[in-house]
């Protein structure tokens, strides 16, 4: 697997996207060749892999020591880049997911009757995010899909908020790490259900 871990400076500021083309194309190549990558997300760092790639999907789920059954969040650069994963729904379904996105709230779709088993959990649901991060964003942009996001710690431990806590916590089985701000939430994104409204997570 390619490695793209660097200490390139990020300015302390989230207005756009400070990583250069040439370190974001990098990182995509490792995500194309089924590597796993670190990224800073609107709370913490996440990790991420391309979510079709059953094998790299199976890798990250060991490091974490993450059940299979969780399932797991996609995140996007628009809505676009979820359609093929979720079933479609009315307009009217839509709003509440438009008028907050981009942004870091996370919601549950009708999955798509070919979704990979390892993104929903089995359930007839899979949770996704059009996020505001502009790192994670563009890195999106530069894989052309959405990307896994899963907080950056091992089962039962905090979540790493900064790219030297990443490779501390995992060291190598991190193919690539993308230095970053965090957008400084001090909780994870909130969970609802798109066609009931129940709030997973506050």
């Amino acid at each position: 697997m390619p490695s793209c871990s660097s200490n390139w400076p990020v300015e302390p500021r989230l207005a756009g996207c400070t990583t250069p083309p040439w370190k974001l194309r990098q990182a995509a190549r490792c995500i194309h060749q089924g590597g796993l990558i670190a990224y800073p997300t609107e709370a913490v760092y996440g990790l991420g892999c391309d979510p079709l790639d059953g094998e790299a999907v199976w890798q990250l789920l060991k490091i974490k020591g993450r059940p299979l059954d969780k399932g797991l969040i996609l995140i996007a650069a628009d809505f676009d880049q979820l359609r093929p994963f979720v079933l479609p729904l009315p307009a009217e379904a839509l709003q509440p997911l438009f008028a907050s996105w981009p942004g870091p709230h996370t919601w549950l779709l009708p999955a798509a009757e070919n979704l990979p088993y390892w993104l929903s959990g089995g359930r007839t649901t899979v949770a996704v995010r059009v996020t505001a991060h502009p790192l994670a964003a563009a890195l999106c942009r530069a894989c052309n899909s959405p990307l896994v996001s899963t907080s950056a710690n091992r089962a039962g431990q905090p979540p790493q908020r900064t790219a030297l806590g990443v490779q501390r916590t995992f060291g190598g089985e991190v193919d690539c790490i993308l230095h970053g701000n965090t957008g400084g939430l001090k909780r994870p994104t909130a969970i609802r259900h798109a066609v009931t409204g129940e709030r997973i997570r506050e």
